[in-house]
């Protein structure tokens, strides 16, 4: 099949679906690729970087396939060929004209913005990997028009205190944002109504705000949900108290489908010192900040810089571009399970349920909600009555492992019976070695079983040691037992650090 990426014809956009080095990759799942005259000059990407990675300069709307960064404008959709697969960034939850215009065409259209935040969708999401993005230029921003450093210095000038930078929503876009402003050295103090990224901030250097108030939550679809009257008053009373001591202020808080709620107020705003500098990362959806210019930089009467610029992503077109491009790649492997270069619509898989907005020229928009891994596990109020069951069954798993454990436990035991005594008491620790580690380690969250294996591989080196010192043993039976404890230890330790090796190779750059 031929994959086609347009040039974008919104104004002012510098992004491009597809870069050089993507092309080689969608070329390796077996796909055509044609490049329409000039798609990535704004990204510093010309037509002949295009063509020596095998892609071709042509029409992509005449494609089975349609990449845009965008949603095209209609006389571009008018030239796609019938049975086409349209795989932009719709905003099919805003824009239900375009849902409906769509819907009246003969081709299926993908919105890459309603990936669903899942794990198994982490490299597909579009809105993180842009968002990211926006982050860490909101910084770049802010750092010139600020007045000075942010970094604290000691010179034979005189002291530099170092800036105090405040991230209001501490999302994809307020972590980037953090870690960018405190690797140049500033303060950074964030806020976010979730509890759980509390950790977060503080990994990156910065210090958690908390909001108490009664209904702060997981969300269930892994975004950010409007707050109460009360939440809201008391983060009102925790910018008013905040906002006059930073330097520097990001916003990035955004609901989707709905204006962005108003953060800072005016009053909050003529309470900064002159020379503070605010970016407002939610301008385009209504704006965080009351005095925000859309697309413009504002400043107050009493020298407060406003930055409200909605292309903070294309600001950094060929970054912006090389991810966007690698998010539609790890799509079409998702989508082409062959790597023969035929495009698979599996409905049955909940992402790309989830990303079809139009299939075949029937709408399929909203799809069904998807229960993010984010999400708390359903409470039970207790007020309620709950009928308890008499007799609980358990899962044939569970009782099948509580009778090899038995059985197992049987056998130790018998074996310990027919010992000789000094053997009894090794046993005996044996034994209480294997429940105290089945119930230690069983128990250790998945996010930390690469330092565990690390704890397994010093363990093993002492078995070694160990056998090692006993194989030389004139009785037989230890001897065997020295050298198969070696073997089972080596084998222990060469895969720790094989799987290790895999893991931290999937960190590093390619």
């Amino acid at each position: 099949m031929l994959i086609g990426v347009l040039k974008e014809n919104k104004p002012g956009e510098t992004r491009v679906a597809a870069t050089p080095a993507t092309v080689i990759q969608l070329r390796k799942l077996g796909y055509d690729v044609v490049v329409e005259t000039g798609a990535g000059e704004r990204a510093a990407f010309s037509n002949a970087a295009y063509a020596e990675s095998g892609a071709t300069i042509g029409d992509p709307l005449q494609a089975d396939i349609v990449f845009g960064v965008n949603a095209p404008a209609s006389q571009q959709l008018d030239g796609l060929s019938p049975g086409a697969t349209l795989v932009a960034i719709l905003s099919p939850a805003l824009k239900s004209e375009l849902v409906d215009d769509l819907s009246h065409r003969p081709i299926t259209a993908l919105a890459m913005d309603a990936v669903p935040r899942i794990s198994r969708a982490q490299s597909l999401d579009v809105l993180s990997s842009m968002a990211n993005i926006a982050g860490y230029r909101a910084v770049v921003e802010a750092a010139h028009a600020f007045g000075r450093f942010f970094t604290g210095q000691v010179t034979a000038a005189g002291k530099v205190p170092p800036a105090t930078v405040l991230v209001a929503g501490a999302g994809v876009a307020g972590l980037a944002a953090i870690g960018a402003a405190g690797s140049l050295g500033a303060v950074v103090k964030a806020t976010d109504p979730r509890p759980e990224v509390a950790d977060q901030v503080r990994s990156l250097g910065g210090e958690y705000l908390s909001v108490e108030a009664g209904d702060i939550e997981v969300s269930a679809t892994g975004y950010a949900k409007e707050m109460s009257a009360d939440y809201n008053t008391r983060a009102s009373d925790l910018y008013a108290a905040t906002v006059p001591q930073a330097d520097i202020v990001i916003t990035t808080a955004l609901i989707p489908g709905r204006p962005a709620p108003r953060l800072i107020t005016a009053a909050m705003v003529a309470s900064m010192k002159p020379g503070s500098v605010i970016v407002d990362m939610a301008a385009a959806s209504g704006g965080n900040v009351e005095g925000t210019v859309p697309g413009a930089v504002a400043v107050t009467d009493n020298g407060v810089t406003i930055i409200g610029y909605t292309d903070l992503v294309g600001r950094l077109p060929a970054q912006s571009s090389q991810l966007y491009g690698t998010n539609l790649v790890n799509l079409m492997k998702l989508m082409t399970p062959g790597q023969d270069g035929e495009l698979v619509l599996d409905f049955d898989d909940v992402i790309v349920r989830s990303i079809t907005v139009v299939r075949d020229g029937e709408s399929t928009w909203p799809p069904p909600p998807v229960q993010v891994s984010a999400a708390p596990a359903p409470t039970i109020n207790k007020s309620e009555s709950v009928p308890v069951p008499t007799e609980p069954k358990q899962p044939v798993s569970a009782r099948r492992k509580q009778g090899i454990v038995g059985i197992a436990a049987a056998l130790l035991f018998a074996l310990i019976a027919v010992s000789p005594p000094p053997l009894q008491v090794h046993l005996s620790v044996f034994a209480l070695a294997i429940v105290i580690g089945y119930f230690v380690i069983g128990n250790v969250h998945h996010a930390l079983h690469t330092p565990l294996m690390s704890v397994t591989n010093a363990i093993s080196g002492i078995i070694v040691v160990g056998a090692i010192l006993q194989i030389g043993h004139d009785n037989v039976a230890v001897t065997a037992i020295s050298s198969a404890a070696i073997l089972l230890a080596s084998i222990n330790i060469f895969g720790g650090f094989a799987v290790t090796r895999r893991m931290l190779a999937m960190f590093s750059r390619s």
